[in-house]
């Protein structure tokens, strides 16, 4: 199953990680080392032009999805009840 992100990106729902709300960015010293590392080793991606709502991890890159969390959440969510 696949799992919409925003704009025109799409990743497979066996891919995703994690998804967390973008303020974790700011609150955790631990969250931003890691995406510190992450955009120093040019493994992130923003979706489309509006403000970012989200952060997406997969196994391969880090997403900064314009979608909520919440609604993202839901979306991986009825992947996985439904298997």
């Amino acid at each position: 199953m696949y799992i919409h992100l925003g704009g025109e990106k799409v990743i497979r729902s066996a891919e995703l990680v994690a998804i967390f709300d973008v303020s974790i960015e700011k609150s955790s010293k631990c969250s931003k080392q890691f995406l510190t590392y992450a955009h120093q080793h040019k493994n992130v991606e923003v979706i489309g032009d509006e403000e970012a709502k989200s952060i997406v991890v997969t196994k391969g890159k880090i997403y900064y999805s314009p979608i909520s969390s919440t609604t993202l959440k839901k979306r991986a969510n009825s992947f996985t009840a439904g298997a």
